[in-house]
């Protein structure tokens, strides 16, 4: 199961509206590619369909969809958004990651 923060569900909402999806009907997609400094890294984006293959789960009332090899990276894993001096955005707290960079935005396990 993937979880939504507070944060992340207002920022979701706010950007799923902005560019004409629909929350709560329309889903976030979630996944991990090959790249990043790290090794692997995250990827997130609005979708309108599921695959028949992807695992579907709604936290907080977001819709999350994940594909089937994402999905064995991210069992446990918490999306936030943080808005700090840092630099403003989307973070995985993945508690599979053995190992992040300094950015957040790619992992090794």
């Amino acid at each position: 199961m993937i979880k939504v923060s507070e944060t992340a569900k207002k920022k979701v909402i706010e950007l799923m509206t902005d560019d004409g999806y629909v929350p709560g009907e329309h889903y976030v997609r979630v996944g991990v590619k090959s790249g990043g400094c790290s090794g692997l890294s995250y990827d997130l984006k609005f979708d309108k369909t599921q695959e028949a293959e992807d695992k579907v789960f709604e936290d907080n009332g977001v819709k999350i969809i994940v594909d089937k090899k994402s999905f064995l990276y991210l069992i446990g894993t918490t999306l936030e958004y943080s808005g700090g001096l840092n630099g403003a955005g989307f973070v995985f707290n993945n508690p599979n990651a053995n190992r992040t960079c300094g950015c957040g935005e790619s992992f090794s396990l």
